[in-house]
């Protein structure tokens, strides 16, 4: 073999090498991605997990928002059995929209307020609210990062004839936070 017989075979290897790289990394993002959904999907479940004692507590204060109490037990589960991202962020708005009420229940009644069982289930409830945001930047950041990979010259070329795929961001398709809300401040009696 001659000097152009090897100069073409390196040429060969190093764009083989470099095809090995490109699939390589892929892999590594398409895992991150999966990593972020499951972050998201255990703060889910533990915001699942401490919804019954925080409608206990209520319930003994609030009897006769029965219909609030039930609504947030029967649909805690909603965004941990969804089965895409899409699903999960819709039942996650939706039960969130609940909690929302359930706390709205709560102002209601200063008894309840002050109830330190009460008060340490929400700091609780916050605590996994905060991390839940966090699992849900950390999934759009690891999407954003595999999505941008696949996109990219030259690795468009390798990516989509291997199967790789742009991944769904996680969000809120609430209309309401979509856009900024109108405030409007009336005229004052002079």
């Amino acid at each position: 073999m001659g000097l152009a017989g090897w100069i073409i075979l390196g040429v060969v290897a190093l764009v083989l090498l470099y095809i090995v790289g490109i699939y390589n990394r892929l892999v590594r993002l398409r895992a991150l991605v999966k990593e972020g959904f499951s972050g998201i999907t255990v703060q889910l479940r533990r915001r699942a997990d401490l919804i019954p004692n925080l409608v206990e507590t209520v319930q003994g204060y609030a009897t006769h928002e029965r219909d609030t109490l039930e609504a947030v037990i029967a649909h805690r589960t909603d965004p941990v059995k969804a089965g895409s991202v899409q699903a999960t962020a819709q039942a996650d708005a939706a039960f969130s929209g609940m909690l929302g009420r359930l706390m709205a229940v709560a102002e209601a009644y200063p008894d309840l307020k002050a109830n330190t069982n009460f008060l340490d289930l929400q700091d609780e409830l916050s605590s996994i609210e905060g991390e839940l945001q966090g699992a849900r930047r950390y999934y759009n950041a690891t999407v954003r990062d595999l999505n941008t990979s696949i996109q990219t010259f030259p690795n468009v070329f390798v990516a989509r004839p291997l199967g790789f795929a742009e991944e769904p961001f996680y969000q809120d398709e609430d209309p309401a936070i979509q856009s900024a809300p109108k405030v409007s401040f009336g005229k004052s009696a002079a």
